[in-house]
């Protein structure tokens, strides 16, 4: 059961290790209600949904893909007055009299950005790294948070000449020794995919798991190849050859909720909490899911709405 139904599902989300992973930090809802003294069956049940008509569907999306989320989230930043600075590296932190200076730009020629308060959406290792001068207990415990890398190969194969698929993916044991952990049949599970084209099927295979680096060293040829092989061989019937392919890699993309992490986060928040205007959001925390850091999110934004009145922004210096 916990082989080839319970690591394949946090595999999928965490591409982490089921002996490693921490309940309390990758299900809190079901370790809240087993810490009330109910047996595991009556935890599950307690946390499942009321029935309703017509049911409501388990996975949403967006028409277009997540992508036009992010599109969409900026674009109204563009148009509220807000700039977004691409591929800028936020070199430094610095407590000023009124709020926060970031740093930016390259040593030699440091550019910085003045704010009543700042919001930490880093990924644990950078976000240590500017708090370690302003809450070094913070820092210490975000450095303890590993990160696994992963990859996804999206493949578009020509519809007439594959086989049967059933559902929308599945998942991949680990004890089964292949590469990919699981597959999904974009074209099944989206509308918006499958109605993009009739004579072609898209479906995505992913590579990664946490303390695997092998796989991700091989090239984007060979993780196509091997995506390809293994995702027809679940099928029974080989995949016809693709009419385009894509890899994404994702260095360091997923935070590991291992065993101690629910301490780290809450030694974190603790030294954070004497520095007013500085929020920590991110999937490093309570989720590493869209609807976790959002909640996080609202929390961030709605503590400085009320702390730091609205003021005209402050102009770029060079230092």
């Amino acid at each position: 059961m916990v082989d080839r139904v319970v690591e394949p599902l946090l595999g999928g989300v965490y591409a982490g290790r089921v002996d490693a992973l921490s309940l309390r930090a990758t299900m809190p809802g079901l370790w809240s209600a087993m810490d009330e003294g109910r047996s595991m069956p009556e935890a599950v049940a307690s946390l499942l949904p009321e029935p309703v008509t017509p049911p409501r569907p388990r996975v949403m999306g967006l028409d277009g893909g997540l992508s036009a989320l992010v599109e969409a989230l900026a674009a109204g930043v563009t148009a509220a007055g807000g700039t977004i600075l691409r591929q800028t590296l936020a070199r430094g932190l610095e407590r000023t009299a009124t709020g926060w200076r970031v740093v930016t730009g390259p040593t030699i020629d440091p550019v910085a950005h003045d704010a009543d308060a700042v919001v930490l959406a880093t990924p644990a290792a950078p976000t240590s790294r500017l708090l370690a001068d302003h809450a070094p207990a913070a820092s210490r415990a975000l450095a303890g948070i590993e990160y696994a890398s992963m990859a996804v190969v999206t493949l578009a194969l020509p519809s007439a000449q594959l086989p049967a698929l059933p559902g929308n993916g599945f998942l991949v044991p680990a004890v089964d020794g292949h590469t990919i952990k699981a597959a999904t049949f974009s074209a099944a599970k989206w509308a918006w995919v499958r109605d993009a084209s009739s004579e072609v099927t898209l479906l995505r295979a992913s590579i990664g798991r946490a303390g695997e680096v092998a796989s991700l060293q091989r090239s984007d040829d060979e993780l196509r190849a091997v995506a390809l092989d293994e995702v027809g061989q679940a099928l029974g019937a080989p995949l016809p050859q693709p009419v385009d392919t894509h890899v994404q890699r994702w260095g360091g993309g997923l935070p590991q909720y291992d065993l101690g992490h629910t301490g780290r986060v809450a030694t974190t928040r603790a030294d954070v909490t004497g520095l007013p205007g500085l929020e920590l959001v991110g999937a490093a925390y309570d989720g590493v899911g869209i609807a976790a850091v959002l909640d996080g999110a609202v929390r961030a934004a709605t503590t400085i709405s009320s702390t730091c009145p609205p003021s005209t922004p402050t102009r770029q210096e060079q230092r």
